[in-house]
């Protein structure tokens, strides 16, 4: 039977289709050789804020999960802030609309792209301080925050670890059963929050 990836199992329970049953891998193995195996792994319950940090464009997403229904899209945004304004002006935008969406609402987790490969050490700079602005609006409010790589992120939305920005848009919008496209940075947010639920283990 060929593997199905983890997007297609998604798929496949929220439509009512049979699931493959998945080959127990053992977590560890005793003395007498008996291997201890991981519990099925539950649903994913709750909100999760998806965020894909830049300092002129930051996608955020908010998605609600619900075991055997379809993810919903409760918001999105593409912070953007004009060249003309300065870096620190920049960050303080990111931190109040992450504020904002975290603000009056209860989210589980929020979960954040990880920058894996930048061309050069000023374009680094920039990044991590938009990640971190977003960061500690999420860490004022002790609300868990997770990253996770670009690669985890496609694989497991698309399954194609090099998928175009266009193809997780439209990945990601036939997974929300979302009616109207979603500005790039906003699909890249709610992948990553779809990659969290996806791959969550409690």
């Amino acid at each position: 039977m060929a593997r199905m990836t983890v997007r297609q199992m998604w798929q496949a329970k929220l439509e009512g289709g049979a699931m493959p049953a998945p080959s127990p891998r053992p977590r560890a193995t005793t003395q007498d050789g008996q291997g201890v195996f991981a519990l099925k792994r539950a649903p994913f319950a709750g909100r999760v804020l998806g965020i894909d940090p830049s300092l002129r464009g930051t996608g955020l997403a908010l998605i609600e999960f619900t075991p055997g229904r379809q993810p919903v899209l409760l918001r999105c945004q593409t912070v953007r802030v004009a060249t003309k304004h300065p870096m620190a002006y920049a960050l303080g935008e990111i931190h109040r609309a992450v504020a904002l969406f975290l603000d009056g609402t209860e989210v589980r987790h929020v979960a954040l792209e990880q920058t894996i490969y930048v061309q050069n050490f000023q374009t680094a700079q920039i990044l991590g301080a938009a990640r971190g602005a977003a960061i500690s609006a999420a860490a004022l409010r002790t609300c868990p925050v997770f990253e996770y790589p670009p690669l985890r992120v496609k694989l497991a939305v698309v399954g194609a670890g090099r998928a175009s920005k266009e193809q997780m848009a439209r990945t990601v919008m036939a997974l929300l059963g979302h009616g109207r496209t979603l500005a790039l940075d906003e699909a890249d947010a709610a992948g990553v929050a779809l990659c969290h639920a996806f791959t969550w283990r409690e």
